[in-house]
């Protein structure tokens, strides 16, 4: 199986790091230092080279390194599968995002076919006990990284729903009006539908056959009000749209649609519902999904992901933490991770390259270590 890496990774005024240099192979990255220090900034750096707004979902200008606000630029090498293309993002001061592969100008999207990046950060771990919209967004991640398309689908729902929304508001009553962006809605949730399916089934699938110490989770797509719940066909979901305008105008919202899904996890073993489990079963819960994801990619894909875990040793003990090493090692893929000191990755020895960071007076600093 071929690797997908990055290499010669590259930040200019970039959150605390106002210019880092980070060579790597395919190896895992091991990346230490105090709290602050800025080690997850290069995790968000690296996440900005797959579509979308990065692991923090950040504004172009929130990025950029203050004081001196100049716009930011993150650039590197991307081994893929059997091409290496040159990758560099970047926004100007007050500019929209821009993305070159191999010097031409590309849409966001292109970045989705060419590579592919997986993350799990700490503000992920309330994922099953906050609302249903970080869970969709977490879901949506997930078939993004089998299906590139998935995002055009998802902008042109969330395009459409608002101009119905605004006549909505606005109280027009005209059914013209309302016609041609409910067809759009129509086509675009049913994809949205089936995509969201496709990755539950690839998920799911993905668990089954892998011997692992992190629990399997029963997956779902549910929604809140049955009755309201997103048809899997472009037809029946139109016609649902049709006959619910008259609720919906009383609501000022669009009320049913895949918009209004939810992504619910049931720990396997003990039937529990992942809302219900402690907070190390969560946590195990969302490596679990994370590592079933670059299982399946990696055969979907024919390489697996680059992974971007944040603290993602903190809350594990020593067996866990070496399981999740050695899966990592075993299923090939480049995951940059951060902790507070080298000890945390001491279960890779020689299999990693080590990273400190250390911060001055706001300014970030990177220094690559021997394995310690």
């Amino acid at each position: 199986m071929s690797a997908l890496f990055l290499s010669d990774l590259a930040l200019s005024h970039f959150r605390s790091h106002k210019r880092a240099r980070l060579s790597a192979d395919a190896r895992p990255v091991a990346i230490y230092g105090a709290n602050g220090a800025g080690k997850t900034n290069i995790l968000e750096a690296i996440s900005m080279m797959s579509p979308g707004r990065g692991l923090r979902r950040a504004g172009v200008d929130d990025i950029a390194r203050r004081p001196e606000s100049l716009g930011w630029k993150v650039s590197g090498v991307l081994h893929s599968l059997h091409h290496t293309h040159d990758i560099e993002t970047s926004a100007e001061a007050g500019a929209s995002r821009s993305v070159k592969i191999d010097s031409k100008t590309a849409a966001q999207l292109a970045l989705g076919r060419i590579g592919r990046i997986l993350w799990l950060v700490p503000a992920m771990d309330r994922l099953w006990i906050e609302g249903a919209e970080g869970r969709r967004r977490f879901l949506d991640r997930a078939t993004l990284s089998f299906e590139p398309r998935h995002a055009e689908a998802v902008l042109t729902y969330e395009r459409a729903m608002r101009e119905r929304n605004r006549l909505l508001k606005d109280m027009v009553r005209d059914a013209h009006w309302y016609a041609a962006l409910e067809n759009q809605m129509a086509e675009a949730g049913a994809q949205i539908h089936t995509n969201r399916q496709t990755a539950i089934t690839a998920l799911s699938d993905a668990q089954e056959a892998s011997q692992t110490v992190f629990p399997t989770a029963t997956l779902a797509l549910t929604h809140p009000d049955p009755a309201c719940d997103a048809p899997e066909d472009a037809d029946a979901l139109r016609a649902t749209f049709s006959e619910g305008r008259l609720r919906d105008l009383a609501a000022g919202r669009t009320l049913s649609g895949p918009h209004r899904a939810d992504f619910d996890a049931t720990f396997a073993a003990k039937g529990v519902p992942a809302k219900d489990c402690s907070t190390g079963e969560q946590k195990a819960l969302l490596i679990s999904l994370i590592l079933a994801n670059a299982r399946a990619l990696a055969q979907d894909f024919g390489a697996p992901p680059i992974l971007l875990l944040d603290e993602v040793a903190a809350h594990l003990d020593a067996t866990r933490r070496a399981a999740l090493y050695d899966e990592i090692v075993t299923l090939g893929a480049q995951a940059w991770m951060t902790g507070t000191g080298p000890e945390l990755f001491a279960e890779l020895g020689d299999g990693a390259q080590y990273v400190e960071v250390t911060e001055t007076e706001g300014l970030s600093a990177v220094h690559e270590r021997p394995a310690p």
